[in-house]
């Protein structure tokens, strides 16, 4: 019988381990069918947004999912006619930032051949259990299908982002948006309306582009713990600077970065540099760290590493600059305290960092942008709580996703290997480290797709 390989999540990491493991193999030789209720595969949650504000955060150049090929995105999008009329793409520079959708069709455009010739099946529903079922799994789908199947790939989408305790009791308010990337999120923000952003990453910034992009002109205040916000990208292109991975404390780590910093800056280059050392050198670097560390590391500087690591697109940061000129967005390092709804207005309570009191102010509407809640995947997915109650899966200790064998095995509730379940993408990030980014999203992709192709080749010459 051909072995079935299904992956949950038709996304970026599940459609390009999908595409690899096509490559690696022979339509008679493996069955591979892609779990993802949106119409295309290739676009999740990341990359199937139409809004015209959002764009990919790293020049097209160094965007793809053939890692032994960087130019594989930037030669398919010279061809795309639809980019063309985007004049906004192409900064001074000359480097392209083209709307997300425009990535995620490039990924589905790639996948689509296998999906003709029937070597790759995309089933459009949601799954929301697997149940072992002798040496194989079944698969509850929610259109009441059950599927089965000899091997499974967890590829599943990022989840929302966690609501703070302080205003979870207002989730069901007017004009409070938990979602932040529902086509619909923003429709009722009038352009005059004062918006509290909670959070300053990434998602922040593309909903204050967004925002703008509709002609919002209203104050919009954004705030986090720390008050960090996404930094842009180097004024002019430069190698990695600096070399990491020998330390075993979050301490020396932090040493050594900072010293690094320095001599960068006496050589005349800027941080990026450096930071683009630490991600270069980054499965090292996490390889050195025992798991306390790692989880200090986390704790204590995720959040710095996130603005400097995922930087914004060019188009993106001028709106940024551009507002904090001009007073219409000011950024603050708060923590929530409280939140009522009075006089159809929200009054939200907060503490400045370092200062003693409580400030109070009026908001029109509420958008929480704090990233996606990797920690609370079980409560987002049905399958995954699915999996973790019966065993099969367990949340990993630096508390980034799920238990992840060094081979990309599911580890178990009671630590053993499940031979025949993968973590696929971001959710494998407490032991490997970086595994956000496009290009560590690629490389890992085609590891998972080339171990199972060797599973599959020794359980057949069985």
């Amino acid at each position: 019988m051909t072995p079935v390989v299904a992956i949950i999540g038709g996304g970026f990491s599940g459609t390009t381990i999908a595409y690899h493991l096509a490559q690696q193999t022979s339509q008679d030789a493996i069955e591979i069918i892609v779990i993802e209720p949106r119409e295309k595969l290739g676009g999740g949650l990341a990359y199937s947004s139409h809004d015209p504000a959002h764009r990919i955060n790293v020049p097209a150049a160094k965007m793809t999912m053939v890692s032994a090929d960087p130019g594989h995105f930037k030669r398919w999008l010279a061809h795309d006619t639809v980019s063309v009329e985007d004049s906004l793409a192409r900064t001074a520079k000359g480097d392209d930032f083209p709307q997300r959708s425009v990535f995620g069709r490039y990924v589905h455009d790639h996948i689509q051949p296998f999906i003709k010739i029937s070597q790759v099946q995309h089933i459009r529903a949601k799954a929301l259990g697997i149940i072992p079922a002798g040496v194989r799994y079944a698969i509850v789908l929610g259109d009441g299908n059950i599927l089965n199947a000899d091997i499974i790939v967890i590829a599943t989408t990022h989840p929302l982002p966690s609501v703070p305790i302080a205003l979870q009791h207002l989730i069901a308010a007017p004009r409070f948006v938990a979602d932040p990337y529902a086509p619909d999120a923003l429709n009722d923000i009038q352009r005059n309306h004062s918006v509290l952003v909670v959070g300053t990453g990434l998602t922040a910034a593309d909903i204050i582009a967004s925002l703008d992009k509709r002609g919002h002109c209203g104050p919009i205040t954004a705030l986090s713990r720390h008050g960090y916000r996404s930094r842009g990208h180097a004024p002019t292109p430069a190698d990695a600077y600096g070399t990491f991975g020998n330390d075993v404390t979050a301490r020396s780590l932090v040493r050594r970065v900072r010293q690094t910093l320095e001599e960068a800056n006496n050589d005349g280059w800027s941080w990026h540099t450096v930071v683009d050392a630490l991600r270069d050198q980054a499965p090292s670097i996490w390889d050195a760290l025992p798991i306390a560390e790692r989880r200090r590391v986390v704790r204590h500087l995720r959040s710095l590493w996130d603005v400097h690591r995922f930087r914004i697109a060019p188009q993106v940061e001028a709106v940024l600059e551009r507002r904090l000129q001009e007073g219409s967005l000011s950024i603050i390092p708060a923590s929530l305290r409280s939140a009522t709804i009075e006089n159809n207005s929200y009054n939200v309570s907060y503490k400045r960092r370092f200062r003693a009191h409580t400030a109070s102010e009026n908001f029109d509407a509420v958008v929480i942008t704090t990233g996606p809640a990797h920690t609370a995947i079980a409560r987002e997915s049905p399958l995954i709580a699915s999996l973790l109650q019966q065993g099969l899966l367990a949340t990993d200790p630096i508390g980034l996703g799920l238990h992840t064998a060094k081979t990309g095995h599911a580890i178990t509730l009671e630590g053993t290997i499940a031979e025949t379940i993968y973590i696929g993408g971001p959710l494998a990030r407490g032991t490997f480290g970086e595994l956000m980014g496009v290009p560590e999203v690629t490389r890992y992709a085609e590891f998972i797709a080339e171990a199972i192709t060797k599973h599959v080749a020794q359980t057949l010459a069985l």
